[in-house]
């Protein structure tokens, strides 16, 4: 019956690899109409002039002032590689009326992004708008790539085009979908729990552990969703509290739900611990069960249960790390200006981020007790599914958990 059932389970890992290939294939062609330079009809925005450049020659460097700040500033000459001014050669002033840090120079022969643009009276201006990190950006990229297959073997691959298809998921459909005017919650859960069921498959296994943690994460996602719409509309926050949204309001025509967009954003957050902390417990579930088949289901709930606290206290404190890390700049600059806690907290802005991280880390704690209890049950007892139970593979791979997600 065990080499049915991995046979089984090896179809079917095999079918959700697949899958996602065939979804990545079909969502990438809609990357390139949604970073199309055509602006679809009603949809307003700021007309791009940012083109590439390649440094020619340093005219002038010295030091000045801005706002009772010292910095360096250059003057340099650019050659235009690209759009309307291709060929044309610009003089650029880099520093003098913006500010930049002191060890960040150009130098001849790189290239940089400049926003290109001409007066009323004919002349080409340009500006420096920043560098380009493509290249070192793919580099980081190609030594991700290396430790997770080195690291990860077989699974760390798999890993990847997990991580690839959520990409692909959120940049070719639930943004389009978004932009075109859909329910942002509605897009949002549909898009994400898609890619990330399809994903917890293609690196984890057609196993009875990635069915658990699917069901676990599914409830789990829909009651971080329903808690995320109750808080939202209790604490009365307009999802205008980011100025990115502002420029979103501004840039398109089509009506968007700012509330529903800040709910969405709430759901997709939650998730990219949730699948983490889900398929970890049902690890742990079945790893318990393995070593120990004669657990009885109460006694390896509280066992895996006591796993999960550990791991959720710290999941949860490193959410609250990562919004405080990245939120830290704006820390200083409010404790610089003396400003009371209490109307800091009443702030739009201030309250999404502490909404979102309470919303997130409820939701956190409520997957831990329904996977737990989700795999407690698959595992004691798998030998009463009858007949279904060849169709729902091996209780586990053969390859020990790991973090690529």
């Amino acid at each position: 019956m065990q080499p049915n059932r991995n046979r089984i389970a090896l179809f079917f890992s095999l079918l959700a690899v697949i899958a996602g290939i065939v979804l990545i294939i079909w969502l990438v062609p809609r990357l390139s109409t949604l970073f199309s330079s055509q602006r679809p009809a009603g949809q307003v925005g700021y007309d791009s002039s940012t083109v590439r450049a390649e440094v020619l020659e340093i005219l002038e460097t010295g030091q000045i002032t801005l706002g009772e700040r010292p910095q360096r500033y250059q003057v340099f000459t650019a050659r235009v590689l690209e759009g309307n001014f291709a060929g044309q050669i610009v003089e650029i002033e880099y520093g003098l009326q913006q500010i930049r840090p002191n060890d960040a120079d150009v130098r001849p022969g790189e290239q940089v992004l400049i926003s290109v643009g001409v007066r009323p009276d004919g002349q080409i201006v340009a500006f420096f708008t920043d560098f380009i990190r493509i290249g070192s950006i793919l580099q980081l990229f190609l030594i991700f790539v290396l430790f997770s297959v080195l690291i990860g073997g077989w699974k760390g691959l798999r890993g990847l085009l997990g991580i690839a298809l959520s990409l692909i998921v959120i940049v070719a459909y639930i943004i389009p979908q978004i932009l075109a005017g859909k329910n942002p919650v509605l897009v949002s859960i549909i898009g994400s729990f898609g890619f990330l069921a399809v994903s917890l498959y293609i690196v984890y296994g057609w196993t009875l552990k990635t069915h658990a943690a699917v069901l676990g994460m599914l409830i789990a996602l829909v009651i971080t969703g329903a808690l995320a719409w109750v808080s939202i509309n209790f604490t009365r926050l307009s999802g205008f509290g980011d100025e990115n949204v502002m420029f979103l309001a501004q840039m398109t025509a089509t009506p968007i739900d700012m509330r529903g967009l800040l709910l969405g954003g709430m759901i997709i957050g939650a998730l990219g611990v949730l699948d983490d902390l889900v398929i970890s417990q049902s690890s742990a579930v079945f790893e318990l069960h393995g070593a120990n088949p004669a657990l009885s289901l109460g006694f390896l709930y509280r066992r895996a249960m006591n796993i999960g606290r550990d791991h959720v206290a710290a999941t949860v404190n490193t959410l609250v790390l990562a919004y405080a890390g990245a939120s830290l700049p704006m820390l200083l600059m409010f404790s610089l200006n003396n400003q009371n806690p209490g109307l800091l907290l009443n702030l739009n802005f201030i309250a999404e981020e502490v909404v979102r991280t309470l919303v997130g880390s409820i939701g956190l704690f409520a997957s831990v007790p329904i996977t737990t209890a989700l795999a407690c049950l698959a595992a004691v007892y798998a030998h009463r599914m009858g007949k279904w139970r060849r169709w729902l593979g091996p209780e586990t791979g053969t390859e020990e958990h790991s973090h690529f997600h």
